[in-house]
């Protein structure tokens, strides 16, 4: 029983870290950046530049994983009703 609480806590802590990251972290789309090799004229940007976009990215896109928890209750749920509409 430790053993499954501690991989609980341990996902637990881990999101969590990840989502601290992400809100501290500046966001690409809202500040209008993005994560390129080279400019628009071709030439390569200082590698300065192309560590901090990489420092600065979002870890998770939490749009895309809230829709995909949302697509996983609703098929949660449409399963349970169908378990307990078989069982009545």
């Amino acid at each position: 029983m430790r053993t499954f609480f501690g991989m609980v806590l341990g996902c637990l802590l881990t999101i969590a870290a990840v989502y601290v990251h992400d809100v501290s972290a500046t966001s690409t789309i809202t500040s209008g950046t993005t994560v390129t090799s080279g400019t628009t004229t071709g030439q390569s940007r200082p590698a300065e530049s192309r560590q901090a976009d990489l420092d600065n990215r979002q870890i998770v896109n939490w749009d895309v994983a809230s829709k995909k928890w949302n697509n996983v209750t609703d098929n949660v749920r449409q399963a349970w009703n169908r378990l307990t509409a078989s069982v009545s």
